[in-house]
This record gives C-alpha cells, structure tokens and sequence, in this order.
C-alpha cells in the first residue's frame, strides 16, 4: 500500500542534479540513514527543525515523491562533533571525517548553496551551528527513471 505523501513536507537532498540523484538512491538502498544541514540555512528558509517522529516526502531531481523518511533523531552542534559514524551513516562513501568534512565544506561554500541562504560570504568552521539528522526510509513510492 502506498501512502499518500502529498501532504508531507519535502525532504529535498542537495540541490537537483547529480548530487540529488546520488544521495536518493542511497536513501532508497538504505545506505544513507543520516543527512547535515547548517542551522543557518533552516533559518534563513524559516523551516522548522526536525523532531523525532517526523515524516517527510523524499524528491528526486525531477521534483517526484519517491520515498517517505522518518526522523529517528535530531541534534544542533558544532561541525566539531561529527563523528565518523555520522559521516559513515550519510552513505556517501566516506569512512572518515575529514574526507566527509571536506566535501561538505565544498558544498556549503558553493556560490549555489550561499545564495540559497542569502550569505555570498557564507564559510563553516569549527563551531559552525549543524542539524544533524538521523532518519529511517519508511516507504519506497516510485523508483527514480
């Protein structure tokens, strides 16, 4: 039975594209049960930060529903305490923090992503506030094309 996810918030992973595409067939494969956003880009967009329980509508780049996630957890802290498991989790490939470290800091200081929250100066350190999610794939609704 396939719920209907079109009242759900959307879980939009990165921006759509290679990137996106990426992140939700590790979604979908169960490989990514984490993600990390930067606190400033939630209060920039005025979302409210996850809570445990929540429910959301993962969308491909082409803007389709294709999975419902489940928020199991949600903490702010320093980019300083990511571990590795956490970087492991994303499901990214990384076995480390720095490797997981480096290509998040080349994300979020991207010229896309710093429009995105309105800061063409935007940089990370290491007290940098972070949402660090950890999520459950509840239900698989269409496979990407």
């Amino acid at each position: 039975m396939t719920t209907d996810a079109s009242g759900l918030p959307l879980a939009e992973f990165g921006f759509p594209g290679p990137l996106r595409d990426q992140l939700v067939a590790a979604i979908l494969s169960g490989a990514k049960t984490s993600t990390t956003g930067v606190l400033a880009d939630y209060e920039y967009c005025g979302d409210p930060l996850p809570v445990a329980g929540d429910l959301a509508a993962v969308v491909d780049s082409a803007g389709r529903r294709v999975a419902i996630i489940e928020t199991t957890s949600a903490v702010v802290a320093p980019l300083s305490a990511v571990d590795a498991q956490h970087a492991i989790d994303e499901g990214e490939g990384y076995d480390d923090v720095p490797g997981w470290r480096a290509a998040h800091e080349e994300f979020w200081h991207d010229k896309e992503f710093r429009d995105a929250i309105g800061d063409p100066d935007f940089t990370v350190d290491e007290d940098t506030p972070l949402v660090l999610v950890r999520f459950r794939l509840a239900e698989v609704l269409d496979e990407p094309a």
